[in-house]
């Protein structure tokens, strides 16, 4: 009896040793997928499809770049230039979008939900079935936006314009 229980003892340790690092490592595995890109030059960069969650492009030169189906969930891009960006069907829930400048940027079936986007700039701006819910934005852009708006979300069911407010 007492070999049995010491081998048991002794497989339960090992097992112990082996999960505890790899739980870890699993726990740390989310923060690792934010990334720093701020004040970097990324013309024409392709992010399509990637996952980047919380990441950081501020002050960065993200022009003609592709965000196409990219999870960009509590991403900030305070003051980044996105002009003629594609960001067709980008996931932007809870994204920083202050002072950036996303002219002639596509916006096609975007989610934009609770994003800050307060000066940010959308001339030219393709917005056809964008879901802006709860997106914080300045009166005169939104204006701007209810001149382009139109279509429906395809993932969250939202009329566009409803989403601006558009009279």
């Amino acid at each position: 009896m007492n070999t049995k229980y010491r081998i048991s003892s002794l497989v339960l340790s090992l097992l112990l040793w082996a999960i505890i690092p790899i739980t870890a490592l699993v726990g740390l595995a989310s923060t690792a997928l934010a990334l720093e890109y701020n004040k970097e030059i990324l013309i024409e960069a392709d992010f399509s499809r990637r996952d980047l969650r919380d990441s950081s492009f501020t002050k960065a030169n993200l022009r003609q770049s592709n965000f196409t189906g990219a999870n960009l969930r509590g991403v900030s891009f305070f003051a980044a230039n996105l002009e003629s960006a594609n960001l067709e069907g980008a996931d932007l829930t809870n994204a920083t979008l202050d002072s950036a400048r996303l002219i002639r940027a596509n916006l096609t079936n975007a989610v934009l939900e609770g994003a800050f986007a307060a000066s940010a700039k959308f001339d030219g701006a393709i917005v056809d079935g964008a879901d802006f819910t709860d997106a914080l934005l300045r009166q005169d852009e939104q204006k701007k936006l209810c001149n382009l708006a139109k279509g429906t979300n395809p993932i969250t069911g939202r009329d566009t314009r409803e989403t601006l407010f558009c009279p």
